[in-house]
């Protein structure tokens, strides 16, 4: 009888194979290490289905890990493989956030499910998961990511009741607490000008994929409202007001030291 395979992470209860993965290679065709970590939800009722379904191969979706709502991880893909979680994405001009990344599945139905909050057992397992992942593969706070920073004209996962406060608490994640939402001037769709254009730049500066066009159309609307939705979650509206564009100054400046991988 052949040994089970044992997951990477001790976090994992054990290994339930996903057949859809691939090499993990850079630009250049050789192979790469993951620096980033995305998390998601699955959007789905029932974990058991989504479960079923990152690991169907007419799928063609996958992930490196699993959690449930009670806290039990299962590992579908080695950490050295490709998974198929991201999509089309982006971030500081990385297009293929599958090779660059660690993929993270958390049981919960998604904004079409009604959003409920995530379990307390959940995301503890996902902070000992999460801490395990950076601590290893030395990731920088600031590319550990939700599935909506990398695709914000797609997607919207894992919300806004996702805790990253408590993650960054935990050592898991960039973070700042967010400027408080009061009145003042704002930049809004429709806009266009020197201003939008600053702004634009300031988001791209901290690794969202935005033209700088000085136009505030979709998707510049799409871009701060998936900040919003992982840094100030109070409003998201995609409006750019004085809270919005002071958190996301405060998180550039306060941006962790580049991590040299040796």
């Amino acid at each position: 009888m052949s040994e089970q395979p044992k997951p990477d992470s001790p976090v994992a209860a054990k290994v339930f194979p996903s057949p859809n993965h691939g090499e993990r290679l850079g630009a250049d065709g050789t192979p790469r290490r993951p620096d980033m970590l995305v998390l998601h939800y699955t959007g789905m009722p029932d974990a058991g289905d989504a479960l079923q379904r990152l690991c169907n191969p007419a799928a063609e979706v996958s992930a490196h890990y699993f959690v449930f709502e009670n806290g039990r991880v299962l590992q579908l893909v080695p950490e050295g493989r490709r998974a198929w979680h991201a999509g089309r994405a982006s971030w500081a001009g990385e297009r293929d956030i599958n090779s660059a990344s660690i993929g993270i599945e958390i049981a919960n139905p998604g904004h079409q499910g009604g959003l409920p909050p995530y379990p307390a057992a959940q995301i503890a397992a996902v902070i000992a998961l999460s801490r395990d992942i950076v601590s290893r593969w030395a990731i920088p706070a600031d590319r550990v990511l939700g599935h909506s920073d990398v695709a914000p004209e797609r997607k919207l996962d894992p919300g806004e009741l996702f805790p990253w406060e408590e993650l960054n608490r935990a050592g898991i994640g960039h973070f700042v607490r967010p400027a408080p939402v009061r009145g003042g001037r704002f930049l809004s769709p429709g806009e266009s000008g020197q201003p939008v254009e600053a702004l634009q730049a300031m988001l791209a500066m901290y690794g969202y994929d935005i033209a700088l066009t000085g136009r505030y159309d979709e998707a510049t609307t799409a871009v701060v409202a998936a900040f919003q939705r992982h840094f100030r979650p109070e409003r998201i509206d995609g409006i750019a007001d004085a809270s919005t564009i002071t958190t996301l100054r405060d998180l550039i400046a306060s941006r962790p030291a580049a991590t040299v991988i040796v």
